[in-house]
């Protein structure tokens, strides 16, 4: 289509008698931040692999500045002018930023034998400066922040004078400061007329940065909407084919006290912390990212080994805490990042839902297949497994029912405790409505809610309480109506005099 940047007509991708993607139309103009939206399993990454070159279309054609091209494979994408910044960075730690910048696409001298890394180290340079002048070209890249390093891709990208930069799930590891950041390169970009194709769950940050949103459902194109005419209410609609109910929190906190964290700590990381859980009570815990959210979670659940302090569940304290003792006293955890810490991708839902109970579903070290299957449909069911297949692989699920599977694991072994650490990272919106269904659930039948979140809406919409940690302290404990952003920031950001106002 004249005038686009970017013209996408009719793509369709077929995988033996299943259309990913049919007929879907995508069109980005230049200097445009377009926000490409859809539940997981819309069809969302098929399209961008497809303009990436990583896969060929079975029907369509693709346009940049009004050219057909042909997305042979990525170089063939790059040599069009397209980019693309994974959510998963692609470096190699070792070696520099200018090296990083340049895999793949040396510069050489003397007949291309050597690699001219002086050449390599100015022209690195000179990108970065438009970027953040602060990077190093000469700094191996994992001494870099994560917001750094995603600059770093940027600045390969515009090495091949990129006229179109696909950024997918790009702040999935990112403090808001850095997000902010993001937000300004973004600009910068704009300014320099390359298109952004933006792709998150994120409906706040999909109102600050785009300008456009193509929605995508099952497969189809459904939509394409300005943002400033939107609401995220209607764009949710449009996205999952119904209005999505507005939820109010509802606390089922009893006086039974179920979790009592004691003087608990490790070094630095953690210092001392105190606080209790109650039966049906949901606390939540706010921080930037490095505040030691997560390193107080992986102690309570055994998994680091603390320096101070005790844990106790019942009334009972976990003597000689670790892992094993920690589940044995009915704490779970669901760990920040799924795929690393949470599943065996290539066994079964099954498999991975009765990893912490398997001793109950053995006999003389065999597995009862048939009483594994019976508790594991019994389960999945009741936590709206779709499809409820419980052979399939966990590897091939949405990241919305990997973290079913998880929490299911918690519920077969019977937990009293259920630590969530950042529960619905990389979960589109309509499941994360359903987990936080889940959690409410969870807490209605009594047990005790510990939760981890970056997001400030979720950790306000879920808590009965909310405990806000600084440097490796619980700097405030809030309650009530002094649960909001306003709070919670101050307490994330800032040392004050008067936190006493918010602690008992």
């Amino acid at each position: 289509m004249e005038g686009y940047r970017l013209s996408m007509q009719g793509i369709t991708k077929i995988y033996g008698n299943i259309a990913a993607i049919e007929g879907v139309n995508f069109s980005v103009e230049k200097g445009e931040v377009h926000a490409l939206i859809g539940e997981n399993g819309a069809g969302k990454s098929t399209l961008l692999n497809i303009l990436s070159g990583v896969r060929d279309a079975n029907a369509g054609e693709i346009r940049v500045d009004g050219e057909l091209v042909h997305m042979k494979n990525p170089l063939s994408a790059r040599q069009a002018g397209i980019a693309m910044i994974h959510q998963e960075l692609q470096h190699v730690p070792e070696l520099s930023v200018a090296q990083n910048m340049f895999l793949g696409r040396p510069l050489t001298k003397y007949k291309g034998v050597f690699v001219d890394k002086k050449a390599q180290y100015e022209r690195a340079k000179v990108i970065l400066k438009r970027l953040d002048p602060s990077i190093n070209p000469d700094e191996p890249i994992k001494n870099l922040k994560v917001a750094q390093q995603q600059i770093v891709e940027i600045a390969r990208a515009l090495l091949d004078e990129a006229k179109i930069i696909a950024m997918d799930e790009p702040t999935s590891s990112l403090t808001p400061t850095e997000f902010d950041r993001l937000a300004e390169l973004i600009s910068d970009l704009k300014a320099m007329k390359v298109s952004v194709i933006y792709v998150s769950h994120k409906m706040n940050e999909i109102f600050k940065v785009c300008d456009r949103a193509t929605i995508m459902r099952d497969g189809k194109q459904v939509g394409v909407v300005n943002i400033k005419d939107e609401t995220e209410e209607t764009i949710v609609a449009k996205m999952i084919g119904r209005k999505l109910e507005k939820v109010t929190h509802h606390s089922f906190m009893t006086e039974k006290e179920i979790l009592k964290v004691e003087n608990l700590g490790r070094d630095k990381a953690v210092l001392p912390a105190n606080f209790t859980v109650q039966a049906g009570e949901v606390l939540g815990i706010a921080g930037l990212v490095g505040s030691g959210r997560t390193e107080l979670l992986k102690l309570i659940a055994g998994i680091d080994s603390k320096t101070s302090g005790s844990v106790s569940v019942d009334g009972a304290q976990i003597h000689h805490l670790n892992v094993t003792s920690a589940i044995k006293a009915g704490i779970g955890l669901v760990p920040e990042d799924r795929k690393k810490e949470g599943i065996i991708k290539e066994r079964s839902v099954a498999v991975n839902m009765a990893l912490p109970s398997m001793k109950n579903f053995t006999r003389t070290g065999l597995i009862q297949k048939s009483k594994l299957d019976k508790v594991a449909l019994s389960v999945m069911s009741d936590l709206n497994l779709r499809p409820l297949n419980i052979e399939k692989h966990i590897g091939t699920l949405s990241g919305g029912n990997q973290q079913k599977v998880i929490i299911g694991r918690w519920v077969a072994a019977d937990a009293k405790v259920f630590l969530f650490d950042e529960p619905t990272r990389g979960i589109d919106i309509g499941a994360k409505s359903e987990i936080y269904n889940l959690i409410e659930k969870l807490a209605q039948e009594g047990k005790a809610i510990v939760v981890v979140s970056s997001e400030m809406p979720e950790i306000i919409r879920i808590s009965d309480r909310v405990l806000v940690m600084r440097e490796g302290k619980i700097a405030a404990e809030l309650k009530g109506d002094d649960i909001n952003e306003e709070n919670i920031a101050q307490y994330a950001i800032n040392d004050v005099v008067n936190k006493n106002k918010f602690c008992n």
